[in-house]
């Protein structure tokens, strides 16, 4: 292969946060966009657990895991000091990353989901996905990003799980008592950064066109 391969969804949230830290990093890949109901044999060779984004490198090395991708992005380039919360304070930053993709989001599922789960309340799981809103909320109180003054790997890899979590309701979400998560939220929704990575491709499996990402836009 003359170029890692990258197989994503659009919308997912863990394929979203590989896909900005690839872009940030300046790495190049070919893109397989993918359906998760379709998903395509080369994908599931490479990875047969079936989840994005499964990262292909050239030397035929397999990252099937979202943080392994922003890692091995942002360890191979990282012009903008993405991880310096992780220089800085590894174990508090580890910690809350692993509070977004354990508890949050599982509370997130349960919420926007809840017809898919067994006797669960969905208001009961929107609750308490607000409590780690609120203290999100309480590290954004004077700062702009969640690790102070510029964006890094904390807010890119939590950034779309807020964004789904908002998504499911976002009229109650904007009256929910939130000062300052809305803010970083829409702001961060609005950048060049985010934009750069939710354009539209079509599924590879139908065309078999290899797409560069990120594109030079």
């Amino acid at each position: 292969m003359s170029k890692a391969i990258l197989y994503s969804f659009r919308r997912c949230p863990y394929a979203m946060r590989a896909r900005m830290a690839i872009a940030v990093s300046g790495q190049n890949c070919t893109l397989r966009e993918i359906l998760l109901r379709d998903k395509p044999a080369e994908m599931l060779a490479a990875s047969p657990k079936g989840t994005v984004p499964v990262l292909v490198l050239q030397d035929g090395t397999v990252l099937d895991e979202s943080l392994d991708v922003m890692h091995w992005a942002l360890e191979q380039n990282d012009p903008e000091n993405w991880l310096t919360p992780i220089q800085n304070d590894e174990a508090n930053t580890r910690a809350l990353i692993a509070e977004n993709d354990g508890p949050f989001k599982e509370n997130l599922d349960r919420y926007k989901y809840s017809t898919r789960y067994e006797n669960v309340n969905a208001l009961d799981h929107r609750n308490g996905g607000l409590e780690f809103l609120k203290s999100l909320d309480a590290r954004l109180n004077g700062q702009e990003f969640l690790a102070g003054d510029t964006f890094t790997i904390l807010d890119a890899a939590i950034l779309p799980f807020v964004r789904q979590f908002a998504n499911t309701d976002r009229e109650w979400f904007d009256q929910a008592g939130l000062q300052n998560v809305p803010r970083w939220l829409d702001e961060n929704l609005a950048s060049p950064r985010f934009a750069r990575v939710m354009a539209k491709y079509p599924q590879w499996k139908t065309t078999g066109e290899e797409v560069d990402f990120p594109d030079a836009a």
